[in-house]
């Protein structure tokens, strides 16, 4: 009985197939743009569903520095739960830019690279329907996307 043998050329094509798909695989899912986002969707749902402490462990070390965690979770818990009467919210992120050398305030190191993004936080609160928005920056400190957030004039 004779062994069926696959042509070379069936083998390339096939190979090509596979590789062109984990290209775009990869390209789509874990492009650094993509990485950032997740960062900034993971972060509004931690805040979202009041869990402060899980949203200030996304923050840059130039944020920690700015915010003890301890205060970071009482003040967010009290401004947003305590004055506006607001449970959760909804948001939305809209990718904006890529900025090259970026800081977050003067006297800092400024980023290589940045990720801009809007984001919109929708409330329902004691004082009716509002929303915040929020210019969200992302960069990559150790090969860690983390939050940062404006503080230039």
């Amino acid at each position: 009985m004779k062994k069926k043998q696959f042509s070379p050329v069936l083998l390339l094509g096939i190979t090509i197939i596979v590789l062109l798909a984990i290209f775009l695989v990869k390209s789509i899912f874990f492009a650094p743009k993509q990485l950032a986002k997740k960062v900034v969707d993971t972060f509004y749902a931690y805040e979202s569903e009041g869990d402060f402490s899980e949203s200030w462990n996304l923050f840059h070390p130039d944020m920690k520095a700015r915010w003890k965690k301890s205060v970071y979770i009482n003040d967010r818990a009290h401004v947003f739960m305590g004055h506006f009467g607001a449970e959760t919210f909804d948001y939305t992120i809209e990718y904006v830019d890529t900025v090259n050398g970026w800081r977050m305030s003067k006297g800092l190191k400024p980023s290589k690279l940045a990720y801009k993004f809007h984001v919109v936080q929708m409330y329902q609160g004691k004082y009716g329907r509002f929303a915040f928005e929020q210019d969200v920056y992302v960069v990559n400190q150790k090969d860690e996307w983390e939050i940062v957030w404006d503080y230039n004039r």
